[in-house]
This record gives C-alpha cells, structure tokens and sequence, in this order.
C-alpha cells in the first residue's frame, strides 16, 4: 500500500513535473506542462488520489473495482477516476494509473 510521501515522490520522479496547493491545503495537485495529471487529497482517511484515465479504462476499472475506483470527485467524470488506497489495489497498479495520466497529459499539454 501507497502512502502520500510515496505518491508524491512517485509523481516528482517523471519529467517536468511541478506540485503545489491551488486548491487548499489539503489537496496536492501535480502538473506537467501547466496540466494537471494528479490531485492528492491529504486529508481523507483513507488515501485517496484523482488520475486522469482512457475513458474505456476508466469505466472498465470502475466496473471491475467499485468500492475502490469511483468516478472522478469534482473532475470530468468521463476522464478521471478517483483511487482510494486502501489496501485492494496494488502498490503496483496505482504507480501504473498515475503514470498513465502522466503521459496522458504529458501528450495533449502545449509544448
């Protein structure tokens, strides 16, 4: 299981990314280009994260997870999923949704 110390060192270790609270204290935002490709949100028991995902994806984990992936909380609900880290979901598996919002974002921020 992921704590936010290992999410956020997680998050710093691809290219370009910056972090910072625009939202209040409690929420970490990390963005790549001036995009936002993780919001994590400090002070919910338990951890939990929003990614950017595939549309497809994100239905398909959602069905596939539903205590555990819920549509995105205040974000477009179609491309984002809320993880809570709980411990169902692989260490692993959440590295791998926050790298695919990385790139995600990454591909359509403007250069």
């Amino acid at each position: 299981m992921l704590h936010a110390e290992q999410i956020r060192d997680y998050a710093l270790s691809f290219p370009e990314v910056t972090e910072g609270f625009p939202f209040g204290e409690s929420v970490l935002v990390f963005k790549v280009k001036g995009k936002v490709f993780l919001l994590l949100s400090l002070d919910e028991i338990p951890l939990q994260f929003n990614v950017k995902c595939d549309p497809e994806q994100a239905l398909e984990l959602r069905e596939r997870y539903p205590e555990v992936i819920l549509p995105g909380y205040h974000m477009n609900k179609k491309h984002w999923n809320t993880l809570i880290v709980e411990g169902t979901l692989e260490a692993s598996f959440l590295q791998s949704q926050i790298e695919h919002s990385y790139h995600l974002v990454k591909g359509k921020a403007k250069k």
